[in-house]
């Protein structure tokens, strides 16, 4: 009898134990989501080849660092509609931008730049021909250190077409 009460409390242990094993696989949700990045928002966003572009370059007041703050008031200017190109230099603490002139206007540029921040004031806006720090060719008699390693021929066949002052022909 002992053996009999004993065959049947493994037995028992056994089928609880086998009764408790779970064994469902678990519940697998597929969910989709849209995924945008910044080379797909670019190739959404076409330019008009016939718009009238114009140049703007600006001072931002308020930047403390240039990954935090320059960069997110250049996405922001550059994510706009009608802008072609937005750079932010945090050292020289200005924006330069080029925008289609139908769509984009100096006030909305200073909007986007406050929306980007409570703390970035808009100083100085002017519509440029070509941004301040665009390389430009020095003439012959120039001595900037632009000039330093140009022959003689490269910096009189560049001088024509450079709008700086080391670059005036000297009489």
């Amino acid at each position: 009898m002992k053996t009999l009460k004993n065959l049947l409390v493994i037995a028992l242990i056994s089928v609880s134990m086998m009764a408790c094993k779970n064994d469902a696989k678990p519940e697998v949700k597929t969910v989709e989501t849209e995924v945008t990045s910044e080379a797909n928002t670019a190739e959404a966003k076409q330019l008009d080849p016939n718009a009238t572009y114009a140049k703007a370059e600006f001072g931002i007041e308020g930047m403390t660092c240039a990954m935090g703050c320059a960069k997110t008031i250049e996405k922001k200017i550059a994510k706009m509609d009608g802008v072609k190109s937005a750079k932010v230099d945090f050292e020289k603490e200005i924006a330069m931008v080029e925008y289609d002139e139908a769509k984009v206007t100096t006030n909305s540029l200073e909007e986007a730049v406050a929306k980007a921040g409570d703390t970035y004031k808009v100083k100085d806006m002017k519509t440029v021909e070509s941004f301040s720090s665009e390389k430009h060719e020095c003439s012959a008699s120039c001595d900037k250190a632009s000039c330093a390693n140009k022959t003689e021929a490269e910096k009189m066949a560049c001088a024509k077409d450079c709008k700086k002052d080391c670059c005036a022909k000297k009489a």
